[in-house]
């Protein structure tokens, strides 16, 4: 199944990546250089998902018949881009994750792993692994016909369907993208939560305790809303995720590979690719907005242009 996704929703998020990165670019938010590096990575995946399966794949593609996209050796690279956006969006929030997880319940460790040399060396590595994964899917389509030398067209060769090896990279593609995300997400927030809530729990008996103050505590709260975080990321990813997992393991299972000829069948494939994409596109907006001083910063960056106009208007 190649990569698809829906037309013209996911797009709205275009706006929203772009201010994101701009915003992070200019390092005013409080953050610490290695947050900063993995939510600005996780902003350019996304953007890539929203060029490379949205607006090309789906609306370029579908509205404009004629255009480079039609050139076999482009259609490849687009396949491959499309793979590899997916999944670096996916890597580099699981990426995100776990280094919120070193820095919360790994204190010795945290001096060592959350730093912006460890951020950009993870974020190499994930991409250095994502491309690995996908080059073989530039060699899994051939062209249509081929018109005064010129290749048109893409279309799935036959030895994908019958090859050991292409079964495996089809499997590796499903791990990396769909089947295992989703359990190592929920093991490292149920893992973090779990530490959140046992450490609050300490503190208020201790504070109790001491001086027998019942009233808000502030570290408590803070505490409190990383666990609302931590779960609505989980269950975002989770529940628009989720669909495409069990679409590949029934496709897996079943071996329905002429999904084309079920509508059905091909309409449940665009609906949960269309989810997929939607997934990968929310988390910078939801891990970014629940950041007081990052607000400050969108609502400086959406104000600077009026600003400028009455600056050059008086």
């Amino acid at each position: 199944m190649g990569p698809m996704c829906g037309k013209f929703p996911d797009s709205a998020f275009l706006p929203a990546n772009l201010m994101t990165l701009s915003v992070l670019y200019r390092g005013k938010c409080g953050l610490s250089k290695g947050i900063t590096r993995y939510m600005s990575a996780m902003a350019v995946g996304d953007l890539m998902v929203l060029i490379f399966n949205v607006i090309m794949n789906e609306i370029i593609k579908h509205y404009f018949p004629d255009s480079l996209l039609n050139y076999t050796p482009v259609c490849r690279f687009s396949a491959f881009m499309q793979g590899m956006s997916i999944q670096l969006s996916i890597w580099f929030t699981m990426s995100f994750t776990f280094d919120r997880f070193i820095t919360i319940c790994c204190q010795q460790l945290k001096s060592t792993y959350c730093t912006a040399r460890t951020a950009i060396v993870v974020i190499t590595t994930v991409c250095v692994v994502n491309i690995l994964i996908n080059i073989p899917m530039s060699f899994r389509y051939e062209p249509y016909y081929v018109l005064h030398n010129v290749q048109w067209g893409c279309r799935t060769v036959t030895e994908y369907f019958t090859l050991l090896a292409w079964t495996a990279h089809q499997w590796i593609t499903n791990l990396s993208s769909t089947l295992l995300p989703i359990p190592l997400l929920l093991l490292l927030n149920s893992l973090t939560a779990q530490h959140i809530l046992v450490a609050s729990r300490s503190r208020k008996a201790l504070k109790s305790g001491s001086n027998g103050e019942t009233g808000s505590d502030p570290e408590l709260k803070n505490r409190r809303t990383s666990i609302i975080l931590l779960f609505t990321i989980s269950g975002s990813f989770i529940v628009l995720s989720a669909p495409i997992t069990v679409i590949h393991i029934c496709v897996g299972v079943t071996h329905a590979v002429n999904f084309q000829d079920s509508n059905s069948l091909h309409l449940a494939i665009r609906a949960t690719f269309l989810l997929m994409c939607t997934s990968s596109c929310t988390n910078t907006c939801i891990y970014a907005l629940t950041q007081r001083r990052f607000r400050v910063e969108i609502k400086k960056t959406v104000k600077y242009p009026y600003s400028v106009i009455i600056q050059l208007c008086k």
